[in-house]
């Protein structure tokens, strides 16, 4: 015969939740590892500069790997600087000079811009959208993108190294080592 408890269900359920957070807690499992946090942070501090340029059209990550997987005439635009383009930029990626200059090239092409963050690629692609050219705006920038698996490259090949913007940009997941410049923007 089964004995029947004198605590309601609601107390019984609200004391073993209690126990839960505890041994959570106890265990360090309570608060997001440092890794999630700053990719967290990434995409928050973008969608708080993503409304400066709301008309222009995000693309994520994923979305741009499973692009450059499918599609031949896909280019990607870094806006940084030269000092930061010399770090590390992504696979087959061309500067902002060179869209510039060469646009009729990649009419046929979709073309996606990032920078560190992709502030600066998004009022580009702001700019570019007066002029009647779509340049979507990766979601996230350069460091999205390392936290969602992607690769950079340097003149040497695949690095682990990426410049960011300054001490408020310094998100970039284990193990990549950041390198830190304050700088103008264009």
């Amino acid at each position: 015969m089964m004995r029947k408890s004198c605590l309601p269900t609601w107390l019984l359920a609200a004391g073993a939740l209690a126990l839960i957070l505890v041994l959570c807690h106890r265990e360090g499992t309570a608060a997001p590892p440092a890794e999630a946090q700053k990719k967290t942070a990434v995409y928050e501090m973008y969608a708080g500069y993503k409304k400066e340029f709301p008309e222009v059209t995000n693309i994520t990550p994923a979305e741009v790997m499973d692009l450059l997987a499918r599609q031949k005439k896909v280019v990607l635009v870094d806006v940084r600087t030269p000092e930061e383009q010399r770090v590390s930029m992504l696979p087959g990626a061309i500067t902002r000079e060179e869209l510039l200059s060469n646009l009729d090239a990649y009419r046929d092409h979709i073309i996606i811009g990032y920078c560190t963050i992709s502030y600066r690629s998004g009022k580009l692609a702001q700019d570019l959208r007066k002029k009647g050219i779509i340049m979507l705006n990766l979601r996230g920038g350069l460091l999205a993108w390392i936290h969602e698996g992607g690769k950079v490259f340097s003149q040497g090949g695949e690095t682990r190294k990426v410049h960011v913007y300054g001490p408020r940009w310094d998100l970039a997941p284990a193990p990549y080592q950041t390198i830190k410049n304050r700088m103008t923007l264009w």
